[in-house]
């Protein structure tokens, strides 16, 4: 359903999110061992999501990336068509360049309603929201 690049795009939104509610820094390989992601891919995509100012960076020797308050809420909605683009939101569950009321595809009224479905809950997800289930334990962000 999400690019590669999106997933660990979420992860390290929701990780620095944690970090940055304890007051921290974190670092660009901290972040990709916390969640489990390639390093040099993590660069990229942290790049991005810094042009677009959902996610905050100091340089030097006590920089990293964090999170102030608006960063926290965030949603989930806002880091997808940061990285993917509104194809999740907009386009064909079969992949075809004409999809629409007009012209349907086969699925194109029951993925219309997973679809909305998807979009409601990342429109209304913050990334600041799993801070205390994650610090508890009861979610991870990385293979276990």
């Amino acid at each position: 359903m999400f690019s590669k690049a999106c997933e660990y795009g979420i992860r390290a939104m929701i990780y620095i999110a944690q970090q940055s509610r304890q007051g921290e820094r974190v670092g660009l390989k901290d972040i990709a061992q916390g969640i489990d992601s390639p390093e040099a891919f993590m660069a990229k995509i942290l790049q991005a999501l810094s042009r677009q100012g959902l996610v905050q960076s100091v340089k030097g020797p006590n920089g990293g990336f964090y999170m102030d308050a608006r960063g926290l809420k965030v949603t989930l909605a806002e880091v997808v068509l940061a990285i993917d683009g509104d194809q999740l939101f907009n386009g064909c569950g079969l992949g075809l360049p004409e999809c629409n009321e007009k012209k349907p595809c086969p699925i194109h009224d029951e993925f219309k309603l997973i679809r909305n479905k998807i979009r409601s809950l990342l429109e209304t997800t913050q990334v600041g929201e799993f801070n205390e289930l994650l610090e508890k334990g009861v979610l991870h962000l990385k293979r276990v």
